[in-house]
């Protein structure tokens, strides 16, 4: 039987006095793109790091590879275990070119010196920048950059990938480009993923599975489906996306089926989460037009879509449509929905709270 890419149990890592990550327990199957999403000082890099052995474990261990490579007060050096890296900053060599760059991590794989070059080009070529092999990073775009980062990755031929928010400082179409193409090697290799990011689009558009952390604990981990339409509370519906509670009545009434009551209006939808909460509800599960009414107080136009903010009188409702805005601020509408999550109660706190 093949050994997990990567499992950490019980995973607990501290600076001083501040608690980075908490008991943080996963397994990542060889293959897997596990996405680990959250805001900024949830632990995203420190897990990664910790993984990568840049820093050591107050708690726990961790296994690459069916390997442990780190638990209190014994950790394998970064050199020697089965990861390949790609930084945010990119982290690349300002003497070195491109190819030497991606030809220096190949010595760990006992390849002769005389083809490490060979190599280093061979995966350049790959990546579409072969004819920037010569090229210092200060000779290089940020994308080019990130490419020779990623093959430098690649030249590791690891256990696991850890992406550390590798296109947060490139512009959209760059951004867009580079996610195709980690997403085509990966797969090319089989090779199991760890990407860190605080953009939920990225996480949700890319992963086999979510991790969602806050102040160093998971929050939730599932299927990118799950984490968007089933969060277990507000904070993590807001973090994935625009996402409306209403103060509204709510009663099942069969299997994934519930009565919806508002302003004296009732009508039955599909319906998720814990009996007796309260109603959350995304911007495309909603549309104009329908029984329920509300005031406009908001419309923004998106390009492909619009999206409308409307009054309901038991709360403020996101409502998304492709097409130009059909209606203007202060007019009176009709709306609909199809289906809601329920959260618990204790889940409607807002972020910060």
């Amino acid at each position: 039987m093949t050994a997990p890419a990567v499992v950490c149990t019980g995973l607990g890592v501290r600076f001083g006095d501040v608690e980075a990550l908490a008991s943080i327990d996963l397994t990542v199957a060889p293959g897997e793109l596990l996405a680990v999403f959250g805001p900024s000082g949830s632990g995203k890099t420190t897990l990664l790091h910790a993984i990568a052995g840049f820093v050591p474990v107050d708690g726990g261990s961790i296994e690459v590879g069916g390997r442990v490579v780190a638990e209190p007060g014994r950790s394998v050096a970064s050199e020697e275990r089965r990861v390949g890296v790609v930084f945010q900053h990119h982290a690349l060599w300002p003497h070195l070119s491109a190819a030497e760059t991606v030809a220096f991590p190949l010595r760990f794989r006992d390849i002769p010196a005389a083809e490490r070059p060979i190599e280093a080009r061979r995966l350049l070529e790959r990546l579409g920048i072969g004819h920037l092999a010569d090229r210092r990073p200060d000779q290089l775009s940020g994308g080019e950059q990130q490419r020779v980062s990623l093959a430098r990755a690649l030249a590791r031929q690891p256990d696991v990938f850890l992406f550390d928010e590798p296109t947060a400082h490139l512009d959209a179409p760059l951004r867009r480009a580079l996610l195709e193409e980690i997403e085509e090697q990966r797969r090319r290799d089989a090779t199991a993923a760890i990407y860190a990011t605080h953009d939920a689009s990225e996480a949700l558009a890319i992963a086999d599975r979510v991790l969602v952390l806050r102040t160093g604990r998971v929050v939730q981990v599932g299927p990118p489906i799950e984490i968007y339409e089933q969060p277990v509370d507000r904070w993590a519906a807001e973090m994935t996306g625009p996402a409306s509670v209403l103060d509204a009545g709510v009663v099942a009434v069969a299997a994934g089926r519930a009565r919806l009551t508002l302003g004296g209006v009732e009508r039955e939808i599909d319906c998720s989460g814990i009996e007796g909460g309260v109603p959350l509800i995304r911007p495309e599960w909603v549309r104009l037009g329908g029984p329920f009414e509300a005031v406009v107080d908001g419309v923004w136009y998106r390009g492909a879509r619009t999206e409308y903010r409307l009054d309901t009188g038991a709360g403020r409702l996101v409502v998304s449509e492709s097409g130009r805005p059909a209606t203007d601020v202060g007019d009176r509408v009709g709306w609909d929905v199809e289906r809601a999550h329920l959260l618990p109660a204790a889940g409607s706190s807002r972020p910060g709270d």
